[in-house]
């Protein structure tokens, strides 16, 4: 759990294996709360992108967008393995992360 300090890196996703959206908050459950309702980004409204399906805490607000940036080039197949190992049945983890 985080203190209040630091961020998030975080993946959305509709379902298993689907469409995904990399995004960073300094405010997680606000964050997630925005995307539910409609109001957080088009490319996940758009989609239905409600799933918290990968979270990781940063010390940095800094350190968190420069690993957002890296995981927005990588390959799907990498982001796959990322979730996968901690959530293998693509749950949806915002209970367990806020």
């Amino acid at each position: 759990m985080a203190d209040g300090r630091g961020g998030w890196v975080y993946l959305m996703s509709d379902r298993y294996r689907g469409a995904m959206y990399v995004g960073v908050t300094a405010q997680l459950e606000a964050r997630i709360h925005q995307h539910r309702t409609g109001n957080g980004s088009d490319f996940c409204s758009r989609y239905g992108l409600h799933r918290l399906v990968w979270a990781e805490h940063g010390e940095t607000i800094e350190a968190c967008i420069a690993h957002e940036e890296r995981l927005k080039r990588w390959r799907r197949e990498w982001k796959f393995a990322l979730i996968e190992r901690g959530n293998p049945d693509w749950r949806d983890l915002f209970d367990s992360v806020v």
